[in-house]
């Protein structure tokens, strides 16, 4: 296909790279036009000065960015460019309002918006191994579902516009309370004496096991905490969990209550290391006893 790709960061750009092996004709765009122009470079895409160009004449347009505001300002600036029934693929983490809002405003243009988050952070973007929530038109997902498969390991469509937004909220939320009870188990067992890397054989191994605890438990207990999906992000991704939650009337006491360790986390110069910081709280709790 004919893909206009913007934002070519941690994510979009292994994203837009995995396209490109894939035989597709990628157009890609960033704000910042060196990381642009490097990527254009080392991957054997086009490169686009501005959305516009990125979009013209494309058949799918995916977006990669940060916010609310972003989206709107990208989806209204390149509809206009996109070829006749164009598809549009946001999986920027954003919240279902603008995701509902951008899928009105591309079909008042003949066009079709998906909102499709991904989860499995750098780590997936880079070894094609993401999983992607969506929402909106089942016909135009099923159309574009091939092409992302080219960086994802599943594809699922959650329902109409705003789904796969929801769905990501769900996946923070459950995230924020693994991550949690992770760096209060690395730091009992800190405290109580145990040697943390044994501590880990004896427990992975049953029902405590999850993605989190092979991947972040030695980590944690190293406090080695700069890679990985930034503290800064994981708090924007909160606050649209919580503001969907006043809106829905959903009670999310323990995710409130990360959230607030994460702005510790940030107070402590940690605005941009890894989710698995939240260890380092404790740790620096224990050091001040």
């Amino acid at each position: 296909m004919k893909i206009g790709f913007v934002g070519l960061g941690v994510m979009g750009g292994p994203m837009a790279r995995h396209l490109v092996q894939a035989g597709h004709e990628v157009t890609g765009f960033n704000r910042s036009p060196e990381k642009a122009r490097t990527w254009a470079e080392a991957n054997g895409g086009r490169l686009a000065a501005t959305v516009a160009e990125a979009a013209d004449g494309a058949e799918l347009l995916i977006l990669c960015v940060g916010n609310d505001n972003d989206i709107r300002a990208v989806v209204t600036e390149a509809l206009s460019h996109l070829s006749a029934g164009a598809i549009v693929v946001d999986h920027t983490t954003t919240s279902a309002r603008i995701a509902r809002e951008m899928a009105d405003l591309a079909t008042s243009w003949g066009r079709a918006f998906i909102d499709a988050p991904v989860s499995g952070g750098q780590a997936g973007a880079e070894n094609g191994q993401l999983s992607v929530m969506a929402g909106g038109d089942e016909a135009a997902l099923a159309r574009v579902e091939p092409v992302l498969m080219a960086y994802s390991k599943a594809v699922k469509r959650m329902g109409p516009s705003g789904s796969g937004q929801l769905a990501k909220m769900v996946n923070q939320i459950a995230i924020a309370g693994v991550v949690q009870g992770l760096a209060e188990a690395v730091h009992f067992a800190e405290v109580a004496g145990l040697d943390t890397g044994a501590t880990y054989d004896a427990i992975s191994k049953g029902a405590a096991q999850s993605w989190q605890m092979d991947n972040r438990w030695k980590t944690m207990a190293e406090g080695q905490f700069e890679f990985g999906f930034a503290v800064d992000w994981m708090r924007k991704d909160l606050g649209l969990v919580l503001d969907e939650a006043r809106s829905n009337g959903a009670h999310l006491a323990m995710t409130a209550l990360v959230d607030q360790f994460y702005s510790e986390v940030q107070a402590m110069g940690g605005a941009r290391w890894d989710t698995s910081s939240l260890a380092a709280r404790l740790q620096a709790r224990t050091r001040a006893r």
